[in-house]
């Protein structure tokens, strides 16, 4: 699936994230930068496959090329996802709460609607860890000449892990389901403590090897 967001011109796209349109807003971003840290992961392992000195992880680089590919894709249509997801939380708020029946059908809709906008950025999360997990192998045997550019990844990775989080934690905080709101908070806050340790360590491997 092609990316309706992403098919535009960068300068579309900013334009339109520049606007004071709800979306594409910070999750949307977030999944942008996201496929870019991808993008440039693979634009490594490009520079890595067929060249001589790195034959004998060729194969591995490949297949972590061809995930990227996937998760970049994946990514892509995030980034629409969110400004779907985004629609009926929209539609929700504007509902009528006149009658106390008007009120209790607008706190139900607007509860699943929470919901549905923080699984979202949640997918967006998760799909940003797999792309860092990748770049960690790129900055141990992709080309050496690239290395700068695993930095760079990793860093949009990040952007785009945390940046997502605060998708989800700007609409749990608004659920009544605590239990609910509790367990997508608890993920999204695993995910952030694993990316944290994987930018630390790709990014301070890339700074000890260009400096």
């Amino acid at each position: 699936m092609i990316s309706l967001m992403l098919e535009m011109k960068t300068t579309e796209f900013l334009e339109a994230l520049s606007s004071s349109e709800p979306v594409p807003g910070g999750g949307g971003a977030s999944a942008a930068a996201g496929a870019m840290g991808a993008a440039l992961g693979m634009m490594v392992a490009n520079l890595t496959v067929g060249k001589k000195k790195y034959a004998d992880v060729e194969a591995e680089v490949i297949e972590v090329r061809e995930k990227l590919r996937a998760y970049r894709e994946r990514l892509a249509e995030l980034t629409d996802r969110d400004a779907e997801a985004f629609e009926p939380l929209s539609r929700a708020y504007g509902l009528p709460k006149d009658t106390p029946e008007q009120r209790e059908e607008k706190a139900g809709v607007l509860e699943q609607a929470l919901y549905e906008a923080s699984v979202v950025p949640l997918e967006i999360m998760e799909t940003v860890l797999r792309v860092m997990e990748l770049l960690e192998a790129l900055g141990e045997k992709g080309s050496r000449i690239a290395i700068s550019d695993v930095g760079v990844g990793i860093l949009f990775a990040g952007a785009a892990l945390e940046g997502a989080s605060l998708n989800v934690f700007i609409n749990t905080k608004l659920m009544k389901d605590e239990k609910r709101a509790a367990e997508l908070n608890g993920e999204a806050d695993r995910m952030i403590r694993e990316g944290r340790l994987l930018k630390e360590k790709v990014y301070g491997g890339v700074l000890d090897h260009i400096r």
